[in-house]
């Protein structure tokens, strides 16, 4: 059953935005943080991140003070010249990558620097915590090019 939720994944998670927007407003917060556990952990036996990767080909997570200072010294460089080499300020004051996809990312779909990646990467997809029905707007662009958010809200919709 898993595997078939994904086929045309991209396609039908456009046509059930509406679904998923009116299920996260109804939702019964409880029932749904209790579920998410092991629906996170099921999305990832099924998805494999490494065959996908949009998140890292396309978007940018935040790069906040404890990440630049823990990624710069990682690299051996002083914390204005990773900012300026890899950073940028956006619309909300944040510092994201000044490119796509991410300039950390291998041709395999590796990260180069996974062991010391910013907390939102870390944290991504948030499938296993409350920012997926606090930040619903958010959920909703991710369930658009992250086949486990898809995969998720899929499970919480059925």
């Amino acid at each position: 059953m898993g595997k078939d939720i994904l086929q045309n994944w991209e396609k039908r998670s456009k046509e059930h935005r509406k679904q998923y927007q009116q299920f996260l407003k109804r939702a019964d917060k409880n029932k749904v943080l209790k579920a998410l556990p092991a629906l996170h952990e099921e999305a990832f036996e099924h998805v494999d991140c490494l065959t996908c990767a949009n998140c890292c080909k396309n978007y940018s997570p935040r790069f906040k003070t404890p990440d630049v200072k823990r990624i710069s010294k990682y690299l051996g460089m002083k914390e204005s010249v990773f900012i300026d080499t890899y950073l940028r300020v956006d619309e909300d004051g944040d510092f994201v990558v000044k490119s796509s996809p991410c300039p950390f990312l291998a041709a395999d779909n590796t990260c180069n620097i996974y062991d010391e990646r910013p907390s939102d990467c870390a944290r991504f997809p948030y499938t296993d915590e409350d920012v997926l029905i606090k930040r619903q707007s958010l959920t909703l662009k991710n369930s658009e090019f992250c086949p486990i958010t898809y995969y998720v809200l899929e499970k919480l919709i059925q």
